[in-house]
């Protein structure tokens, strides 16, 4: 029989973990938020690809296209650690309860999932940073310039 202050104490230990999992859903969240965005616009720009007889704006499609690909695959890389340190922030949580109910090496394999589930969280928010540097990098700020000068 477990004793009461002993599961007291495994929750209070699990509470951080818990937490860390909700920033890790939000995080899920907003990604594929952007890989919807970025599939839309692959969408929308390969049927005006297709439908288009200029060989520039053909040109400029594909570069676009080719940068959504990249993106897309940054993002599906960034959901996919974000998805492995849930689950090994799950398993910290598993360690912690019956590390402290049944043996005493739950919990240094709990330290070892924790810090595997915030490396793989760290190189998510990389690949996140990576995918909106990309996503502007597309930007073509030339036609500004060209406009302020048309208007002097």
């Amino acid at each position: 029989m477990m004793d009461p202050s002993s599961v007291t104490h495994s929750v209070q230990l699990a509470v951080a973990p818990v937490f860390f999992l909700t920033a890790v859903a939000g995080m899920i969240s907003a990604v594929a938020g952007r890989l919807a965005r970025i599939i839309d616009r692959a969408r929308i720009m390969e049927e005006r690809v297709r439908s288009s007889s200029d060989e520039a704006f053909i040109e400029r499609g594909l570069r676009e296209l080719n940068y959504l690909r990249t993106r897309g695959r940054i993002a599906n890389w960034s959901i996919g650690l974000l998805t492995l340190c849930g689950f090994l922030i799950g398993l910290t949580i598993v360690f912690l309860f019956v590390g402290q109910a049944w043996f005493s090496q739950g919990h240094h394999m709990a330290v070892f999932s924790f810090l595997a589930g915030v490396a793989s969280f760290i190189a998510a928010l990389a690949c996140f940073m990576w995918e909106t540097v990309l996503a502007t990098d597309l930007l073509n700020f030339n036609v500004l310039e060209t406009g302020r000068e048309m208007r002097h």
